[in-house]
């Protein structure tokens, strides 16, 4: 005999009603946010068109999003070959990397930017699990020294030089 089927309610995932609110609150930030830039009579469009753009995008993602989340939509995790889906996750190696960001927060201004990009290079490489630190402080001290070059004269936005001021 056939038993009656009982229709499940969707499961619905409360993160990414979160995330859509966030999102939405970020986009709305933006938009009022956008509306004290003062460019001049000279340019109609500006700059002051990006974060309108930018925070209108944001509200409508957040929208679908919320939509989606409604109707029943459930992200699914990554079932890569590489992933185990099982494994918690190594929390160890979180803290690490925020020490290493931290650090890097506090010491940019003294510092410089040329060294510590290099060592959070160089940390961020040892966190996850490189074992060779030589050449990871030479190829950070590379990223960190053209990346402080292509700042400061490409794009003439100055990164901090600190103890190198003069030098770089």
């Amino acid at each position: 005999m056939n038993e009656p089927t009982v229709e499940q309610a969707p499961r619905v995932d409360r993160a990414q009603y979160v995330l859509a609110a966030v999102l939405a609150a970020v986009g709305v930030y933006t938009l009022v946010d956008a509306r004290g830039l003062n460019v001049g009579f000279g340019d109609p469009v500006g700059p002051r068109i990006f974060p309108y753009v930018v925070g209108t995008g944001m509200v409508v993602l957040a929208a679908l999003l919320a939509v989606a989340t409604a109707r029943g939509d459930v992200a699914q995790g990554e079932e890569g070959e590489d992933v185990d889906l099982t494994s918690p996750a190594d929390w160890v190696t979180v803290g690490k990397l925020v020490a290493i960001l931290v650090l890097n927060l506090l010491l940019v201004n003294v510092v410089g930017w040329a060294i510590t990009g290099a060592l959070l290079f160089a940390g961020c490489a040892w966190a996850l699990g490189s074992r060779t630190l030589v050449r990871d402080l030479l190829v950070g001290t590379v990223l960190s020294v053209g990346s402080w070059y292509f700042f400061y004269v490409g794009l003439d936005v100055p990164l901090p030089p600190g103890i190198l001021d003069g030098i770089l």
